[in-house]
This record gives C-alpha cells, structure tokens and sequence, in this order.
C-alpha cells in the first residue's frame, strides 16, 4: 500500500515538473515570436524610408511653373533667360542660396558649369527689367528671384521663383539652336530645362519660347 502510494506520488511531481517545462517553453516562444515580429516591424520601416530617400534622390525638388522667356539683344540673339519654378510634389521647402546651388548651360559651342550668383534681394521684384539690370547679373550670371516671400533665400510652399540667367556677349543664344539649363540643389535630382530657338528673333525683344 506505501509503495503505490509512493508511486503515485511520483507521477505527480513527473507532471508538475512536465507543466513547468511546457510553460518555460511557451514563454520563450513567445519571447522569440515577439522579437522577431519587431524585427519585421522594423525592417519593413527601413525599407520604407530607404525607398523615401531613393524615390527623393531620383526626384528634383524644382518643377516647371510656366513658360520660359528669352529676351533678345540689339543683334536680334537671346541674352538674357527667365525660367519660373516652384517646388515639386511633396518637397515643403528648398535653399536657394549660392552656396547650395549650381547653374549650367550647355550651349552648340560652349559649356558654362556654374553661373549662379545667388537670389535677388532688390526691391522691385516686379519689373522683369530691373531683374535683367540687377547688380548679381552686371557680367554672367544667374540669379533666383523669389516671390510672395519672407526675406530669405528658402523656396517654400505657396511661394515662386523665376531663375534669371544673362550670358556674356560671345555666349548668346541664335536662332535654330539648342540650349539646356540645368538646376541643381542640394536636394533630388537636378531640374533640367531644353529649348530650342525659334527663327525670326526680334531686336530687344522678349519671346516665348514655351
């Protein structure tokens, strides 16, 4: 009678100590579950953010906000250019100081790698000539002029901007010839911008070149 007494006994400590371990081991699976959800979790947000990045690299952070202008010399060739941007799809804001940004102009005979003296800080941003007669345009140059601004050189949301480029006497622009401006800032992908010349150019004249 003691010996199966004692027997029984035994069984009872074999499950007791057999539901300790299961529970051990759902713990730890559930330990481990748990980690490696956070991990996805956490790779999935990587990922996410490296694509963000990638997608904004390939992007520019400038558009098209209109037609470009040219305005011609009293030789009838385009000297001067005015081409309106604002910001892409999805950018809040962009610097526009000279220190961040590069303009170039790839001509049939001549390439200028950096043009870009800086933004204009006149006080009539509303006359297009007094923007070709700024004192960052009295040689070769480009310069943004911003609109609707506060007084710095960002380009924010609901703000625009004309880049203003004069190229010197022997780099002007004539008829039947193509010319591309590239804009790159700090962030995304450079803005670039082709056009080709009509025939027909006027004497000190503006023309829509589209």
């Amino acid at each position: 009678m003691a010996w199966r007494n004692f027997l029984k006994s035994k069984r009872g400590i074999v499950g007791i100590e057999a539901a300790i371990v299961l529970i051990a081991f759902v713990v730890i699976a559930s330990a481990l579950a748990y980690v490696v959800i956070n991990m996805g979790f956490y790779s999935a947000q990587k990922a996410k953010e490296t694509i963000d990045r990638g997608v904004g690299e390939a992007t520019s952070s400038l558009q098209l906000d209109g037609t470009v202008v040219g305005k011609t010399n009293s030789q009838s060739k385009i000297q001067y250019l005015v081409i309106p941007v604002k910001l892409a799809v999805g950018q809040s804001e962009v610097d526009l100081s000279n220190k961040t940004v590069t303009v170039s102009v790839f001509y049939t005979n001549f390439t200028l790698a950096n043009i870009y003296k800086g933004t204009y800080n006149g006080s009539d941003e509303t006359n297009v000539d007094s923007l070709l007669n700024a004192s960052l345009l009295s040689d070769e140059g480009a310069m943004f002029a911003i609109y609707n601004d506060d007084g710095d050189s960002v380009l924010e949301v609901n703000e625009k901007a004309f880049l203003v480029i004069k190229l010197g006497d022997e780099h002007v622009l004539v008829s039947y010839s193509k010319v591309k401006i590239e804009v790159r800032t700090s962030r995304g992908a450079a803005l670039t911008v082709e056009r080709l010349i009509p025939v027909g150019l006027p004497e000190n004249a503006y023309v829509d070149l589209g």
